[in-house]
């Protein structure tokens, strides 16, 4: 039986952070949970939350490990690497879904490996994993408008304008999870970026 995938929504837990622009990976996440009909559980051995899932039907569906760190941001690799651990799943196997001020409003970008940009989430998974050539998600959230600061901006919530389109684009970037584990990273940077870039002109 083949490895399982562990997909990793970075956010802060609590409900007063759950619709900050922060949190966007635990939306992916939650969504990718209802579409397969299961339920988040706080994990035995880890600081998160967990729901265990098939993508399809029949034994050779891949599984997919679903996670929500119930750390802070900043400390989301070591329930990212206590997972990973107990799942023995590889680097290679591990997708995180996180929010990017370095991409416009809704634009998604996959890739693996890589700088984290400034994201704490991601170097505290690096960090925490020995490695950062895991896959990621990268969710466009843009930048602050005028001089606000970038970090009261990330913990913001969306925009009622941001809003509108938010459920469509969360829904879009589950798919794009869904495509880069069945039919690999390049087929779905191919599909998406090239998506992307039509919708911006």
């Amino acid at each position: 039986m083949a490895d399982p995938w562990l997909v990793v929504g970075l956010g802060n837990p609590g409900p007063e952070y759950a619709r900050n622009r922060h949190n966007v990976g635990f939306m992916v996440v939650d969504l990718l949970a209802d579409r397969s009909r299961v339920r988040f559980g706080r994990h035995r051995r880890a600081a998160a939350l967990v729901a265990e899932a098939r993508l399809g039907l029949g034994d050779a569906a891949p599984r997919l490990v679903l996670a929500k760190p119930l750390s802070f941001m900043n400390l989301a690799g070591g329930p990212v690497a206590a997972l990973s651990q107990f799942y023995k799943i590889p680097v290679g196997r591990i997708v995180a879904v996180h929010d990017e001020l370095d991409l416009p409003y809704g634009q998604l970008r996959l890739k693996i490996g890589g700088g984290e940009g400034g994201h704490n989430g991601l170097r505290s998974m690096s960090r925490s994993l020995g490695s950062k050539d895991y896959l990621r998600v990268r969710f466009g959230i843009g930048r602050p408008p005028g001089r606000q600061d970038p970090a009261d901006f990330v913990l913001g919530d969306f925009s009622a304008g941001e809003r509108k389109e938010l459920d469509f684009l969360v829904d879009r970037a589950a798919d794009a999870v869904e495509a880069v584990i069945t039919k690999g990273l390049e087929w779905t940077q191919n599909a998406y970026h090239a998506d992307d870039s039509s919708q911006l002109k």
